[in-house]
């Protein structure tokens, strides 16, 4: 019989982990899901829950989804119609660019297309340069947004992510990041056009660089990245039924199937429920020392909630007080709705005056007077 000496033993070994070295390793978590990212989140914002994470918290590099921050701070700084004269230095800015020339005319909204479609480097220094008089100027307006929103594992030197020494974040602060930013509504409405023409002299046909728009049923964005130190980068956004999901992806060889496979979990996982419609919860309270004797309370209209799919039945219990005592302005909270599935609880609900109920009028000294 053959008997691989100690020497032999070693080598195999040696080869075995060469070979395993030659593959990208996958991770996979308690949710049966796996990605190739080297970081990775999947976020629910609307009850600020990660359904998936994947090396969150380490801080890397992020390359183009920077611009997600550059972005934000434009929009709270700058009138989108305002005119911004291309500054010389914003030209020529290594990586994808517009091609912008000194002296050049665009206002605002066009800019922040080219920055979050074509992933223009020119355009987020150009935006610096009016927003700031200088790009560190402007960095330091990205770090406050960041140190505002809590963003404790996130730093920026640049507005374009150009790889740099302190240029990095977290794949669960770039998701936080990401939903604060999907609050904008023109921030939304740039994330999500597939495509867009801009100026007049010359006019630039902008394709948005982010396959997941017309990849995945639902995409409403948001950023791409990509560098060599940070590898791929990809930030997405799907919408169904009410249901938003956020997916985040750091250094990612296969990034448009990772988030495919995280849009898929997600949703297959939650649900966006509307339990109640107007009429169905309608209370009567008394009404002490007010011009009614009685208060009609109901349920907020549209209300909505975000929960686990499941056949389990949903219990209500109503939380309200046995008076109220006026005033009391129309839409006021006075009780609630609790929905539970078993002994967990799925929401609460506001129960509000349907009518306000003002104090009485006071009498008129002559009316008092004759009153006795």
């Amino acid at each position: 019989m053959f008997r691989p000496n100690k020497t032999g033993w070693v080598f195999f070994l040696l080869l075995i982990a060469l070979l395993f070295s030659l593959f990208t390793v996958y991770a996979f978590s308690d949710t049966g899901v796996s990605v190739s990212a080297r970081a990775a989140t999947l976020y629910e914002p609307n009850t600020q829950t990660f359904l998936y994470e994947k090396n969150s918290d380490t801080r890397l590099p992020m390359a183009s989804t920077t611009k997600i921050m550059t972005a934000l701070v434009v929009m709270e700084h700058a009138d989108l119609d305002q005119k911004v004269e291309i500054d010389p230095r914003a030209v020529g800015v290594e990586g994808s660019s517009l091609y912008l020339t000194a002296g050049e005319v665009l206002n605002v909204r066009e800019l922040l297309f080219g920055l979050m479609l074509r992933s223009a480097n020119d355009a987020a220094e150009a935006l610096a340069y009016e927003i700031s008089g200088s790009v560190d100027g402007f960095v330091d307006l990205m770090n406050e947004k960041a140190a505002e929103l809590g963003l404790v594992d996130t730093h920026f030197e640049t507005p374009h992510g150009l790889d740099g020494k302190e240029h990095y974040t977290t794949a669960r602060e770039l998701a936080f990041l990401t939903a604060a930013a999907m609050e904008n509504e023109e921030f939304r409405n740039v994330v999500s056009t597939y495509k867009i023409t801009l100026g007049d002299d010359p006019v630039r046909l902008v394709v948005n660089h982010n396959k997941l728009l017309s990849l995945y049923d639902g995409a409403v964005g948001v950023k791409t990245g990509f560098t060599k130190k940070s590898g791929r980068c990809l930030v997405g956004a799907a919408e169904r039924e009410g249901l938003t999901l956020i997916t985040v992806t750091l250094d990612a060889p296969n990034d448009w199937s990772d988030h495919e496979k995280l849009f898929d979990f997600g949703f297959s996982l939650l649900e966006c429920r509307t339990p109640l419609l107007s009429e169905e919860i309608v209370y009567s309270l008394p009404v002490i020392g007010g011009r009614a004797e009685n208060l009609t309370v109901k349920n907020v209209e549209g209300y909505s909630y975000i929960a686990k799919k499941s056949a389990l039945p949903v219990t209500r219990e109503v939380k309200l007080p046995r008076y109220v005592t006026a005033p009391i302005r129309e839409g006021e909270e006075v009780g609630s709705v609790c929905l539970y599935e078993g002994d967990t609880l799925l929401a609460e609900i506001p129960l509000v005056a349907e009518k306000s109920v003002p104090l009485p009028k006071k009498k008129s000294i002559f009316a008092r007077i004759f009153s006795r």
